[in-house]
């Protein structure tokens, strides 16, 4: 069984990771998102939030499962009898830090494999930081997120 995993701190999961990990989860068997815990990135969201927001946006992924890691993503993903796992870019600006994340998985464990893919262009834009900052400044980012994010967020910053 071909397992891959995509990690990150999704917070939160947009329709850039969705559309990844849809096209991402036809190559193999299995796509197992996995929740970075970071304190150090303050996220808007739990862990438990993020996890149930990736559930809910992922529904239509037969092949989709969600858990959650602290320390090295290479072990977790040797721990999961993952082969590979996926990273996005979106500008030539992400590759250079992506290539040096990627030689240094490849130091600590040459087996799991690094692969990178491309978002459709109509989510090229898109990142967790910018969707939080214009829902926050009032703006509308309903397009680029499932409903259930999308109320999230809504939610979060009307408090």
């Amino acid at each position: 069984m071909r397992k891959i995993i995509y990690p990150g701190t999704f917070d939160p999961i947009h329709n850039g990771h969705i559309d990844i990990a849809t096209r991402a989860a036809k190559l193999f068997d299995s796509l197992e998102f996995v929740v970075a815990v970071n304190a150090e990135k303050n996220p808007l969201f739990t862990v438990e939030e993020r996890l149930e927001l990736i559930t809910k946006s992922t529904l239509h992924i037969p092949n989709i499962k969600i858990s959650q890691f602290t320390g090295l993503v290479v072990d977790h993903a040797k721990n999961s009898d993952s082969i590979a796992l996926i990273r996005g870019l979106r500008h030539v600006s992400d590759f250079e830090f992506e290539f040096q994340m990627a030689m240094m998985n490849f130091h600590l464990n040459p087996e799991i494999a690094s692969l990178f893919m491309m978002p459709d262009e109509k989510f090229i834009h898109l990142n967790s930081t910018v969707v939080k900052d214009v829902v926050k400044n009032g703006g509308d980012v309903s397009v680029f997120v499932p409903l259930c994010v999308n109320d999230a967020l809504l939610s979060k910053y009307s408090s």
